[in-house]
Order: structure tokens, then C-alpha cells, then sequence
């Protein structure tokens, strides 16, 4: 399948490493120029090398993107850099465990701050140049707690939940411009963050795939699905909405 991704220019956040990463991967391999973030200059280099080695076209800025003037500034430098943008994908680094009666109001704002407001600010920055085009794609990375919330991820549970509900809002506002926005929520995946937290065990996904399924609601074919969660979560979650 041609995901009508070639030549279309992508912001990937948080993206040195594990699921960013394979999502800037996957769009590079569908022939996107990527601009990719993240803090460790390190690591991120590292991606960037990794994504030009495969014949990719990429830009790195090393940044922490959870700084409130960081959206902007990773916006400009997609345009300026390349003369467009046609995809943003929100990606965070997820705030520590706890359990919900233990958290602080430092905790709540700090995740509230980088799996909020960070994907909110990102999204405000970027669809003006989608308007220019009439054409955007918008995927935001959470997790599967947005839909059946983990006991111990309370700061995670808030903030992921409280952007599933503005992002559902403004899917509606933006799908007659043809700007879609959507969640990709994954389960349990072979990456760092998972194995911090000690759930490295069991069926875990490849974040190769999740990358794919990134790609695959950022392209073209993908142009009437908007205002979803799509679970990437190998049957994990039980309910059923």
C-alpha cells in the first residue's frame, strides 16, 4: 500500500529512542523527510545516523521539547529547513509512578506540563501550515491507560486521559480542512521506558510496529479516520469501548 507519504514533510518529538524513534523510522521509510527531538544530543544523533543509513532524509534538533517555547521553535525549523509541514507526531517521555492519593500538585503539573500541554502547544504551532495545504496529520503518542488506567501510573492516567479529551474535541473542529487527529496508544513494547518501570515480561510489541501503525494513521489512505484511540496493545486491554 502507498501511504501517500512521500515527499511529506513530519515532526517526530521525543524520537532519540524507542517509540518515537520507530515512528520516525517508519515515516522515513515511506519516503517523509523527518525533523526528530529529543534532549540527549547523543542518542538523537544516533537516530538520525541510524535513519539517514536506511536512505532517510532527517533533521535533528536536540531540544527538550516539554519547554514551553520548544513547539514553536521545532515548527520553524521544519519549515524553514524544508519549506513545509504535513505532520506532527506528539511524543513525550511519560512522568514517574505512583499511585493517585500519593501524588503531589508538583507531580500533577509536571505531567500535565509534558503529556499535555506539550502535544497542545505542538498541535496549535503546526496547523496554521496545514491550512496552507489543506492537508495535516496530527498523531499523538499516549498510552493504553487513556482507556483502562494503570494503578500505579496516576500522574500518567491524568494527563494522557485530559489529552484524549481535547484531542477528540478538536479532531472535530479540524476534519472539514482536512486535518485529521488522532491517538496512538500503545501497550507494553520492547523499550527503556517499559523496562524503568519494571514491565519488561511477557508479551511485550516491537516497536518497529508500533512505528508502522504511526505511519499508517499519518498517510493519506488514512484520511477518514480522525477522533480516534487506536490501541497498538496486542489484546491487553479488556473493555470494550
Amino acid at each position: 500500500m502507498d501511504l501517500g507519504l512521500r515527499d511529506r514533510v513530519a515532526l517526530v518529538t521525543a524520537a532519540s529512542k524507542g517509540l518515537g524513534r520507530a515512528s520516525a523510522e517508519a515515516l522515513a521509510a515511506e519516503g517523509a523527510k523527518v525533523v526528530i527531538c529529543a534532549r540527549g544530543a547523543d542518542a538523537l544523533e544516533e537516530a538520525a545516523a541510524g535513519i539517514r543509513a536506511a536512505g532517510g532524509e532527517v533533521t535533528a534538533v536536540p531540544v527538550d521539547v516539554t519547554q514551553p517555547e520548544a513547539p514553536a521553535s521545532l515548527v520553524r525549523t521544519a519549515v524553514d529547513t524544508y519549506g513545509r509541514l504535513d505532520v506532527v507526531v506528539a511524543n513525550a517521555g511519560g512522568p514517574p509512578p505512583g499511585r493517585a492519593l500519593d501524588l503531589t500538585d508538583e507531580a500533577i503539573e509536571a505531567a500535565v506540563q509534558a503529556n499535555l500541554l506539550t502535544s497542545v502547544r505542538l498541535v496549535r504551532e503546526s496547523v496554521p501550515h496545514f491550512r496552507e495545504r489543506g492537508w495535516g496529520r496530527i498523531c499523538l503518542i499516549t498510552s493504553v491507560t487513556v482507556r483502562q488506567p494503570a494503578r500505579d501510573l496516576a500522574a500518567s492516567n491524568t494527563a494522557r486521559t485530559g489529552l484524549w479529551a481535547w484531542a477528540k474535541t478538536a479532531a472535530n473542529d479540524l476534519f472539514d480542512e482536512g486535518i485529521t487527529v488522532n491517538l496512538a496508544c500503545p501497550g507494553i513494547h520492547d523499550t527503556d521506558r517499559v523496562r524503568q518501570l519494571g514491565h519488561a515480561a511477557g508479551r511485550m510489541g516491537d516497536p518497529a510496529d508500533f512505528g508502522k501503525a504511526v505511519a499508517f494513521l499519518c498517510s493519506e489512505p488514512a484520511r477518514f479516520v480522525s477522533g480516534i484511540a487506536m490501541g497498538v496493545d496486542g489484546a491487553s486491554v479488556t473493555g470494550l469501548l
